[in-house]
């Protein structure tokens, strides 16, 4: 079999069993958009122009799960929209419209991606995806969530390279990962409020997901390890 007849059935093959992958890839594939183009207006249309792409990819992958469809598409549709629409105006109040939307449907992905890995007791290849999109998805949660409180509270968080500057939306996310990790060292901390009681509640929902999910899939792994060896 040549590789031309090969490729095409190995990608259907993949997207079909292995959707978190594929919503995993296009994360990281946005970190590096983020990376190279945030700082200009036209980037940042860029950006949510492929964060277009990234939200198709939440509501196929909720699609997979027991969680109601209508739901992320609900909060999909209106999110896209104000996230392009604040990406070229910089409205603060669209900014926090966008913000609190994207926050919600990632929260109800991260729901029915845990509901899909607790489903069964047997890992699938899938599952050990999804675990690696879910600690993604919140982390870009709480960066919403961040961006929105700053919006609202100016001067929440303080540091980074520009302190007398609101913060970017990449800065804001390298906060919400060194937090849901519960570590917290960082050049950028919480000074406001509202912006610590979403660190308290990021660090305590992390420890909760390592200890309650990731643990779980874990056992099981090992489990299935030892089933086979037998």
């Amino acid at each position: 079999m040549t590789n031309h007849h090969f490729i095409p059935p190995f990608r259907r093959a993949l997207a079909r069993h292995h959707p978190s992958a594929f919503l995993l890839a296009a994360q990281l594939i946005s970190l590096v958009l983020y990376a190279l183009l945030e700082g200009s207006t036209s980037g940042r249309a860029v950006i949510s122009a492929f964060g277009g792409l990234v939200l198709a990819l939440v509501i196929w992958v909720v699609t997979r799960s027991p969680a109601v469809n209508w739901v992320a598409w609900v909060l999909a549709i209106p999110a896209f929209t104000l996230s392009l629409a604040s990406a070229l105006t910089d409205l603060p109040m669209l900014v926090v419209a966008a913000a609190l939307l994207e926050a919600a449907l990632y929260f109800y992905t991260v729901a029915s991606l845990i509901a899909y890995m607790m489903a069964d007791s047997r890992v699938t290849t899938d599952e050990l995806y999804a675990a690696a999109s879910t600690f993604t998805l919140l982390a870009w949660g709480f960066a919403f969530l961040y961006q929105a409180c700053q919006a609202v509270f100016p001067g929440s968080f303080v540091g980074g390279l520009h302190p007398d500057q609101a913060h970017t939306f990449l800065e804001l996310l390298f906060v919400s990962f060194t937090n849901i990790t519960a570590t917290g060292f960082g050049d950028i901390m919480a000074v406001s409020s509202p912006a610590r009681i979403l660190v308290i509640l990021e660090q305590f929902t992390g420890v909760a997901y390592v200890t309650m999910v990731i643990s779980r899939l874990i056992g099981m792994t090992i489990g299935q390890s030892k089933h086979k060896g037998k």
